[in-house]
């Protein structure tokens, strides 16, 4: 999977649209198309067939009736349609602060952000190094940030706090569909694929040259398997919570 880079096209160009701030026509027929139909439709390509399905043309296909060289009056370019499209499918994030304790509501936080990653798989490709600063980025931004206001974190605290979060939701969240992906490919999941290859390992394996490794791997693997990428989401999430409540402790000791 090739990764995609927001903030690619025009910075200005991707405000304008992502804010409605473009001209609108005072004369003439109306539009027959909006960005936010164009998105959709990128959006609807993205999620059924991957990110490298999305082209002009393909939504062009399917909006039905128009033409690809249309679609550029009102979207410029792919670097431009990237930005709106990961501010679009933002707001599937957005709602009331979530309730229950600072735990709870970062944990709401983290799982709100991982469900985003299995419904829009071809959001792992995308490198947000430079985003782009559309209204449901912004949302979002403000309502995670409220989760951990008045704890006693500086306002760094805070932001590095949500940032560690989101990297460990993306990694985990990718781990989670390259599996998926994996066993869309070979027509077995995780497990089935150790087991018809077992008999090969246990001929190569030798537990006395691996100790720790052949203990705690075969713990592991009679446990859950080979690999589980849902329980090592929630493990990790846990730990992570439990590091926050230990930042928590040292800031109101005053350190």
């Amino acid at each position: 999977m090739a990764t995609e880079y927001s903030g690619t096209g025009d910075p200005t160009g991707s405000m304008t649209l992502l804010w409605g701030l473009q001209d609108k026509p005072r004369r003439g027929p109306k539009p027959r198309l909006s960005v936010a139909q164009i998105t959709a439709a990128a959006i609807g390509l993205a999620d059924t067939e991957g990110l490298e399905a999305v082209s002009m043309r393909r939504i062009a296909e399917r909006l039905g009736g128009v033409t690809a060289m249309s679609l550029y009056t009102y979207v410029p370019g792919k670097g431009e349609l990237l930005d709106l499209m990961l501010d679009a499918v933002y707001a599937e994030t957005l709602g009331p602060i979530p309730e229950g304790s600072w735990r709870e509501r970062l944990e709401t936080v983290a799982r709100h952000n991982h469900a985003l990653y299995l419904r829009h798989p071809w959001l792992i490709q995308i490198a947000i190094t430079r985003p782009v600063l559309g209204p449901n980025l912004l949302a979002k931004y403000e309502l995670e940030l409220s989760t951990v206001e008045g704890l006693g974190l500086t306002d760094l605290d805070m932001d590095l706090l949500l940032s560690m979060i989101g990297d460990y939701v993306h990694g985990a969240a990718r781990a989670a569909i390259h599996a998926a992906q994996a066993e869309k490919h070979t027509g077995m999941t995780d497990y089935q694929w150790w087991e018809a290859h077992a008999p090969l390992l246990e001929q190569v394996w030798d537990p006395a040259k691996y100790p720790v490794a052949s203990r705690v791997g075969n713990t592991a693997g009679q446990e859950y398997g080979a690999g589980d990428p849902e329980r090592s989401f929630e493990f990790g999430l846990h730990r992570l919570l439990d590091g926050v409540e230990a930042l928590i402790t040292l800031r109101a000791a005053g350190r």
